[in-house]
């Protein structure tokens, strides 16, 4: 009885000291993920709904005076919302509940300027609750948008307000289920640099808000919930609404110096190397160019094209895609839209669908026992490759007994332990030697490489340069078929209409026609004129396997050939015509005292304006303007005087309305800019003359 005893002792031993072998101790490295931050990077890709007050007044920027009698969505249903996300292949949605206006899409006791005084359902709706039913319907996680700056509140700016807005936010964490993201913007009365025109009560964003305050109410009531803010504390923004995070991309930052207010943004795209807290990103950016539905964008949704590049800008460079879709004024998403996410559902299924990596065998150049390198295919979420302490350059291949068609490469570490890999190389063995094909910076959760295809029965991945051992927990090879890319449609200076495609395909196209274009329509062979506005619309064709591209649908605005940009004198000056040259890259900059006035050459109806603004001088994008025109250059009327809302984080195409008038001369006046300097900029200025929509 002793001898078994003692043999089942030493059988414990040994199986502890096996464990031991299997499972060393990992260091951690660096700030590391909590359990709510490494469950939300699980998620990837979910959508945002702007759909609020500014839905009905047809503006990104509410200013807060708006009627609730405006709101009343005639066929809303939520239900739509989540079906549509779903099968999009997103995996939760986050619901604008205040905007910037201060309008509450819920019966909120805290004001009377909510869902509770619009007709909508009699005063008697609650579309947060709605919303929620019907993410638990279709298994989607929901969040809540509740912006910090209220345009309405009549306390704003005082202790009073801070008392409304923990409400507001406890009744959203306490009467609709489980919570996955609270956002919280950034915009705010602060100063110019936010505020908007009529915005005159000024605050300290860092401290008026008491962040601490608001950040223990969420963990009081969603405990499992991130937080996401400019710098977090859970989720940070990536720094811009392009949808593009940094090639090198921390989930790391020091998180003190780049909050709110702090003007370092271009740093959240990229992180910090030696960032102090982990707070990795999210890319939010909209499938239109705007925020909220304006019936003038429905033919400006994002193709498939710019969703890939989106995608893999994002969830290919270790963030997370909040794709926007806002909902119109019936209370439904756009079809136009949900074609747009099925495409890109489709082609991800398409390319996704088959890992080419697991049919390969897999080698290294060492591992740690219980870590082999085979982890890397395995499936297994929490296993993962561990190449031995100290090894230089460690290195990975997946070799196969065929070649392989190859023009994806996916990789991820397990971020558990901090995120190590400081740079990467991919090579592939072509024609018996091998050749560098990609190298790169960070990994993080998930790095999606697109390599330009290849033939190859080996890749192999090194680590160049590492905080500490690497962790690789998993490696994809996959295949994407090419996309028939779908024409770009412009006008030129001399007023001509070109329309371009990729090589070998031919172009047929439409002119203010309903239809479609396809193999029977007008084919394009050279720009031609046409110089009034126009709809175009054109498809590309390959004539091998007798496929289309997507439709480009574009407004074409009046031909301006016979513009002239002149001073108050009429003098013509020849270096602006930069901003009537239809090349969206270049860019006039002018004093703020300085008149530029346009001689269109003739008298010319018009309905509106367009300003674009400048790409690279942010600080003299126009946010208050004034629009005049005359008919002798003497006599001026103004048209319109007003703001470009949220121009300064979204600068995009801006389009005024007024009433038709006939005129020769135009006259923009900036009256105050993003960076209230001394000098405005334009990249491109045209009038509107088709009828509004």
């Amino acid at each position: 009885m002793q001898i078994l005893k003692s043999v089942f002792i030493f059988s414990l031993v040994v199986i502890g000291l096996l464990g031991c072998v299997r499972a060393p101790q990992i260091e951690p490295v660096g700030p590391l993920p909590s359990q709510r931050q490494l469950e939300w990077y699980e998620m990837e890709y979910y959508g945002f709904i702007h759909f609020n007050m500014n839905t009905f007044t047809n503006k990104e920027w509410g200013e807060g005076s708006e009627s609730p009698d405006l709101f009343d969505p005639k066929n809303m249903d939520t239900d739509q919302w989540a079906r549509v996300m779903k099968n999009a292949g997103m995996t939760g949605v986050i619901i604008t509940a205040k905007h910037h206006d201060g309008f509450a899409l819920w019966p909120t006791e805290t004001t009377e300027h909510s869902v509770k005084n619009s007709p909508w359902k009699n005063g008697e709706g609650d579309i947060i609750k709605e919303l929620a039913e019907s993410c638990e319907k279709y298994g989607l996680k929901m969040g809540v948008y509740l912006s910090p700056w209220d345009r309405n509140h009549p306390d704003y700016g005082t202790d009073a307000y801070i008392e409304d807005f923990v409400t507001q936010l406890t009744e959203l964490l306490s009467n609709y289920g489980p919570i996955f993201e609270v956002w919280f913007d950034g915009a705010n009365g602060g100063s110019g640099y936010y505020g908007g025109a009529n915005e005159t009560r000024k605050i300290d964003h860092r401290t008026y808000y008491q962040w601490d305050r608001v950040f223990d109410t969420v963990r009081k009531y969603q405990p499992d919930a991130v937080i996401f803010g400019d710098n977090g504390p859970d989720v940070r923004w990536i720094g811009n609404e392009a949808g593009i995070a940094g090639e090198t991309n921390w989930s790391i930052i020091k998180k003190d110096e780049v909050y709110a207010g702090s003007g370092r943004y271009a740093e959240l795209q990229f992180g910090h190397e030696d960032g102090t807290h982990f707070v990795p990103g999210e890319v939010d950016v909209s499938i239109r160019p705007g925020w909220y539905y304006h019936p003038s964008e429905d033919n400006q949704v994002k193709n498939l094209n710019e969703l890939l590049d989106i995608y893999y800008n994002s969830i290919g460079r270790n963030a997370s895609l909040l794709l926007n879709v806002p909902v119109n004024d019936e209370g439904v998403i756009p079809e136009e839209d949900i074609v747009a996410l099925n495409k890109l559902k489709e082609r991800l299924d398409e390319v996704f669908n088959e890992n080419i990596a697991l049919s390969g065998n897999v080698e290294a150049s060492s591992f740690r026992k219980g870590y082999e390198p085979n982890n890397v295919i395995d499936e297994v979420t929490g296993s993962f490759w561990m190449p031995t302490s100290g090894s230089n350059n460690p290195w990975l291949t997946i070799n196969f007994e065929k070649e392989k068609l190859i023009n994806r490469f996916v990789i991820q570490e397990f971020i558990e332990k901090g995120q190590r890999v400081k740079k990467f190389k991919v090579e592939a063995m072509i024609d018996g030697e091998w050749q560098i094909i990609e190298e790169q910076t960070t990994i993080g959760y998930k790095r999606i490489l697109r390599l330009n295809a290849l033939k190859t029965n080996e890749i192999r991945v090194t680590i160049l340069e590492k905080k500490d051992t690497p962790l690789i927990s998993n490696i994809g090879l996959y295949y994407a078929p090419p996309i028939l890319d779908a024409p770009k449609i412009s006008r030129n200076s001399r007023g001509e209409i070109e329309i371009s495609s990729g090589p070998e395909t031919k172009i047929f196209y439409e002119v203010n026609t309903s239809g479609k274009p396809d193999s029977s329509s007008k084919e394009y062979s050279e720009a031609f004129k046409f110089a009034e506005s126009a709809q175009i619309s054109a498809i590309s064709y390959d004539p091998f396997t007798n496929k289309y591209s997507e439709t480009s649908k574009v407004s074409i605005n009046p031909a301006k050939n016979k513009w002239r940009p002149i001073d108050t004198t009429r003098n013509v000056i020849r270096k602006f015509y930069r901003i009537i040259d239809e090349n969206p890259n270049s860019t006039g900059s002018f004093s703020m005292n300085k008149e530029i006035l346009i001689d269109m050459g003739e008298n010319r109806k018009l309905n509106g304006f367009s300003y674009l603004p400048p790409k690279d001088l942010t600080e003299q994008i126009i946010t208050e303007y004034e629009f005049s025109t005359s008919e002798d250059g003497e006599n001026w009327t103004v048209a319109k005087k007003g703001e470009f809302g949220n121009i300064k984080n979204n600068p995009i195409l801006q389009e005024v309305r007024f009433k038709e008038r006939e005129a020769r001369y135009l006259r923009l006046k900036a009256l105050q800019t993003v960076g209230s300097g001394e000098e405005y900029g334009i990249s491109e200025l045209a009038i509107l003359n088709e009828k509004s929509e």
